[in-house]
């Protein structure tokens, strides 16, 4: 690996890629690096002028599109525009042919010239590699979207930025990348890292990202994430003014969401008589759901029982250490306590996900639930796993109960009823 790192800053130098103090991505001769651009099923390398990446096999996503193009001068990228259409997820990668040493960057900044021709449809993050299975992307939807029509705009962040648990900056393989969702055009320009510091844009601290209240700033988010909670207060209010105050409130992602959708008939059946509050929302990970209970939507009420189940985001979005995501679900249950503290909550297990046992982001969310199980009291908080009743008896997830591997259809959420009645009838009768 040392010899690996050396050949490969060797290979940078004779490139003129290693400036005194900076490491230059762009301009660089075009062998200097790897560039591949696609989505999460298929990637096409960058070789010539332009190239498109085959769309995905998914009926839904095949008008989309991923490509790239590189504006060459004598032999030497000087520019690359990323273009993307009707994707959840695409990427414009640079790689490096051998791993990179970037401790000597750990104290500095990531500088880029950034040219968006269009975004008002899509969202933009930059990614840097940390190792061996680590990445850490930083969301840039905001500057980007302001920066629209401008030209190209300058943008720098710190290198603190993209650490995290298990950071290894001494073997990098992919020191810039940017990642796209929805539709959009962007071009960058004069990448490099430098090792000095310089002011820059603010970046999330990962360390406690999941227990600081945030709105939901994506993309496919941003149009109806604030009127769906305005639309919530609005239901809330409507209870009580009919004289029929929710006793049991659900509070989640888009799996809880989905007891407006695929789980409707259940929840009709079950929750609709005692007046149910379905405070889920699609994507949100724990800091989005403590937002909105600080913005009002618990307020003013008093069921007899919540249900909380959340950090399949945390985990799945950013591969998040466990404990971090732990954490933001132990902020949301003293949140749910503060407000509601005649309350009986029933903290619920991080569902499984994707198809094997050895999945893993399902094996992230099994370490999620060993460490909330401690949150249980047994008075006012009870734990439940839910998660062996929604799987098959050799652990792999059927389709047939989650067609996507994460989200439950009707069958799916019957199984979830029925596997929480006891517990939930009791809690139900125990709360004053």
């Amino acid at each position: 690996m040392q010899y690996r790192s050396l050949f490969a800053s060797a290979l940078l130098a004779a490139c003129g890629l290693v400036q005194a103090q900076d490491l230059v991505i762009l301009p660089a001769p075009t062998e200097a690096w790897r560039v591949t651009v696609g989505h999460w099923e298929a990637q096409a390398e960058l070789k010539g002028d332009g190239v498109v990446a085959p769309a995905p096999k998914a009926d839904y996503a095949r008008a989309s599109h991923a490509g790239a193009s590189a504006h060459v001068t004598a032999g030497s990228r000087d520019a690359l525009t990323f273009e993307w259409r009707d994707l959840w997820q695409s990427m414009l990668r640079v790689e490096s042919r051998s791993p990179l040493d970037l401790r000597p960057f750990a104290g500095g900044a990531l500088e880029f010239d950034l040219h968006v021709a269009e975004l008002d449809k899509g969202g933009l993050s930059v990614k840097v590699g940390c190792g061996s299975g680590c990445a850490r992307a930083v969301n840039l939807i905001t500057p980007a979207r302001a920066s629209a029509g401008k030209g190209w705009q300058h943008l720098a962040l710190s290198m603190s930025c993209f650490v995290r648990e298990g950071a290894d900056f001494s073997a990098v393989t992919l020191p810039f990348a940017l990642e796209g969702t929805g539709s959009g055009q962007v071009s960058v320009a004069n990448v490099r890292i430098v090792r000095d510091a310089r002011p820059g844009l603010a970046c999330p601290d990962y360390r406690t990202e999941s227990v600081t209240p945030a709105m939901l700033n994506e993309s496919w988010a941003i149009d109806w994430w604030k009127p769906r909670h305005e639309q919530k207060l609005q239901e809330k209010r409507q209870l009580l003014e009919a004289g029929t105050p929710p006793e049991i409130v659900f509070i989640g992602d888009s799996i809880t969401q989905g007891w407006e959708k695929g789980g409707r008939a259940v929840w009709d059946r079950h929750f609709a008589p005692l007046h149910g509050l379905a405070l889920g929302f699609g994507g949100d990970r724990t800091e989005n759901a403590l937002w909105r209970l600080q913005h009002g939507e618990i307020d003013g009420i008093a069921p007899k029982a919540v249900v909380l189940m959340i950090g399949t985001n945390n985990t799945g979005h950013r591969a998040e250490n466990p404990e971090t995501t732990a954490a933001g679900i132990k902020r949301l249950l003293d949140e749910i306590r503060q407000r509601l503290p005649r309350a009986q909550v029933l903290l619920l297990a991080v569902f499984p996900r994707g198809e094997k046992p050895d999945d893993f982001l399902r094996g992230i969310n099994r370490r999620v639930n060993k460490i909330i199980e401690g949150y249980a009291d047994g008075r006012n908080v009870h734990f439940l796993d839910i998660g062996p009743a929604l799987l098959q008896p050799d652990g792999t997830l059927s389709r047939e109960v989650m067609p996507d591997l994460l989200h439950p259809n009707e069958h799916g959420y019957d199984i979830w009823q029925r596997a929480m009645a006891p517990t939930l009838q009791r809690l139900l009768n125990k709360a004053p």
